[in-house]
């Protein structure tokens, strides 16, 4: 199968290498390893900006924003993804997406196929590799996480006609330098994800632990369309 996986390690004993290998081995020479390799540390526009600079002066934030790392696919560390993600992200034969705020990591025989195209207007849209995790008909697996951090969610808000704002983020251009960019694209909300899940009827959904942890496993298209329609009866 083609899965894609949400991990939080801690309290679980595991090392993360020895997880990615396991889920390797499982999946086979077929299957393929997909991970959320986000980064909130080169953007201006988001929330964890906004909270490193509340209550500098315009000249303190200045100098922190000329100071923030540039994204780079091939190096940029992934932030607050867990050790998991990050040790999918420097896999030997691991393919990154390019986007420079929500990229995804891969390992496997149709990593190159699934995240080949990450246009900067479509985070996590049809056009994106959660898209194309959708059409492939892709699992979710959950380790020692809830539904506040199901990616698949924010499928949904794109198909369910979210909101546009403004991003901004800088990266490093093929010759060392910096650039800023900025677009726009779909508002994303993660507030009531867990409600979401909570109101799922998780019929095809399997329960296990791993580590003495909780995991679930379950398919992405089912979540995405509870999400659709829960969005379209219960979001303004």
């Amino acid at each position: 199968m083609t899965l894609l996986v949400h991990a939080s390690l801690r309290a679980t004993g595991l090392h993360a290498t020895a997880v990615r290998d396991t889920l390797l081995d499982v999946l086979g020479e077929e299957g393929t390893l997909v991970v959320p390799t986000f980064t909130t540390d080169n953007s201006d526009t988001s929330p964890s900006y906004l909270a490193a600079v509340h209550g500098m002066t315009p000249e303190q934030a200045a100098a922190f924003r000329a100071e923030m790392p540039a994204f780079d696919a091939a190096t940029t560390p992934s932030q607050r993804m867990g050790r998991l993600a990050e040790s999918v992200r420097t896999a030997d034969g691991a393919v990154r997406s390019t986007h420079p705020q929500t990229s995804f990591a891969a390992v496997g025989r149709r990593a190159a196929e699934l995240l080949a195209g990450h246009p900067l207007t479509s985070h996590l849209g049809d056009d994106s590799p959660l898209g194309a995790l959708y059409r492939a008909g892709a699992q979710v697996l959950m380790i020692n996480v809830d539904f506040s951090v199901c990616t698949a969610f924010h499928l949904a808000e794109y198909r369910t006609g979210s909101p546009l704002r403004t991003y901004r983020c800088v990266v490093q251009r093929p010759d060392g330098g910096r650039q800023w960019t900025q677009y726009k694209d779909a508002e994303l909300d993660d507030s009531d994800f867990d409600v979401i899940g909570d109101a799922f009827a998780w019929g095809m959904e399997q329960k296990g632990q791993l580590g003495g942890r909780p995991a679930r496993l379950f398919s992405i298209k089912e979540a995405v369309d509870h999400a659709v329609s829960w969005m379209t009866e219960k979001r303004c």
